[in-house]
């Protein structure tokens, strides 16, 4: 039976009002979620960056307080203005939704009440409308809300998407096989060139934090130009040569940070694109100009590398890298905490536990990027004898610019432009034209270039 077809009518005229309004509110509230969650991102990345402690002493030492405060300012402005720009509208869209439904109920009620003062409809008639328009709204507003809900959330979780379903750089191959274990560790850079890849290969737009939407779709200008050598087990290679010269990118491809662009890399025959990636991390230890200590103890950041490693060997490879006797005398010992990236150590002291770390993992293979940059001359003496020790057997592949770092070397490389040529200590007469200007270039004696070509 039909109770009132004038007041269903009117009831379903308010639908397509709710419906308007979702359609106008909520792609409003989905980008001020989006726009909140990048300001977000961008706070965080604020914080981390120049409110740590090596951020914070450059603000200091610049001056640059005030420059800081009100960036900061403005940026937690922005937070702010977004959350009450999103929690503004939300309640208005929310509220919308009720006063639709709030309207459809006392439309029912208002012409329901002028049909039973008329005695054309029945007081009960009028309650079971009442009840049917509540059965049709409330559903139709939670559908609503649960769909902008939903799409609210999703935002939160684009950059995870982004992140899962970019491409990775660097895959390992299905057929991949390890590297044997023991292996004599000889390097072979087989007419490699290689240049940066374009932005959108290697990073997502949303990431980047500065607002970026669009990332560089080039590759970078040719950094390695045919590069060939080979490094004999066992032994030293040096490579020297100006900032820029693509002595860090050679040694970047050997533990597979990025691929070749052309060419191979080969240790021990076997060309690293095609070998096990937790394989080759074991043949290749690393030391870089600027070691990184997690905010741990010093025990702790010494078994990043080997994490089974006994009390002994922790001594063993500090006693090697000269660094024991100074941990001894801490009053924690090996359990002092080094606090954020190492900030209580000294240069000197992260570069020797850096090298404690590397000999602690005894790999087969090991980098040295200028890792005695921060070392004075008396520390690389020490720094040198432990060297000489533990790279003994193992094929070393060291970048430098003081020859004293040099000096054993058994093949020099010169870095030119992205191609490479090899010196022997004959030729070494002219090594000031492969270091950079205005190189300050000592021993670890203190004597300076001419005389250690006179020495020999």
């Amino acid at each position: 039976a039909v109770l009132s077809w004038k007041v269903t009518v009117f009831a379903l005229v308010i639908v397509p009002g709710i419906i308007a309004v979702d359609r106008l509110l909520s792609p409003k509230m989905i980008g001020l979620s989006r726009q909140r969650m990048q300001l977000n991102g961008d706070m965080h990345s604020t914080m981390t960056e120049r409110f740590n402690v090596s951020g914070a002493l450059l603000v200091k030492l610049f001056g640059r307080r005030e420059h800081e405060t009100a960036q900061f300012s403005e940026r937690a402005g922005a937070v702010r203005d977004s959350g009450i720009q999103l929690a503004v509208t939300s309640r208005l869209y929310y509220a919308s939704l009720t006063l639709m439904g709030a309207l459809g109920t006392a439309g029912v009620y208002w012409f329901g009440g002028r049909a039973v003062i008329a005695n054309t409809l029945q007081i009960g008639s009028l309650v079971a409308l009442s009840a049917y328009v509540a059965r049709l709204y409330s559903p139709l507003t939670d559908l609503a809300s649960a769909r902008v809900d939903l799409l609210t959330a999703l935002v939160s979780f684009e950059r995870c998407f982004e992140v899962l379903d970019a491409p990775h750089a660097i895959k390992e191959r299905e057929n991949a096989e390890p590297i044997p274990k023991g292996t004599p560790g000889e390097i072979v850079f087989d007419d490699v060139w290689f240049r940066y890849p374009a932005g959108v290969d290697v990073s997502i737009a949303s990431l980047e934090g500065d607002g970026s939407t669009e990332l560089d779709t080039e590759p970078s200008d040719w950094v390695l130009k045919g590069v060939s050598f080979t490094v004999a087990p066992g032994t030293m290679t040096a490579l020297v040569g100006a900032s820029g010269a693509g002595k860090t990118t050679i040694s970047m491809l050997l533990p597979r940070l990025y691929d070749a662009s052309a060419g191979s890399v080969r240790i021990d025959g076997h060309d690293v694109r095609d070998v096990t990636a937790s394989s080759l991390v074991d043949t290749i230890g690393v030391v870089t100009q600027d070691p990184h200590l997690f905010h741990d103890t010093i025990g702790a950041n010494l078994r990043y590398a080997k994490p089974d490693a006994t009390d002994a060997e922790l001594v063993a490879a500090c006693r090697a890298a000269r660094i024991h006797d100074l941990i001894a005398s801490l009053p924690a010992g090996y359990d002092t905490m080094v606090g954020e990236r190492g900030y209580r150590m000294s240069g000197g002291e992260k570069q020797r536990l850096a090298i404690a770390r590397v000999l602690l993992k005894s790999p087969s293979i090991v980098i040295l990027d200028e890792a005695t940059a921060h070392l004075d001359s008396e520390t690389e003496v020490l720094i040198q004898q432990a060297l000489d020790v533990a790279l003994e057997g193992r094929t070393s592949l060291v970048i430098a610019h003081r020859l004293s770092t040099i000096r054993d070397a058994d093949q020099i490389l010169f870095v030119d432009g992205g191609t490479v040529a090899p010196r022997t200590w004959g030729t070494l007469g002219s090594a000031e034209s492969f270091l950079e200007e205005g190189d300050v270039v000592l021993d670890a004696g203190g004597r300076g270039l001419a005389d250690d070509r006179h020495a020999g």
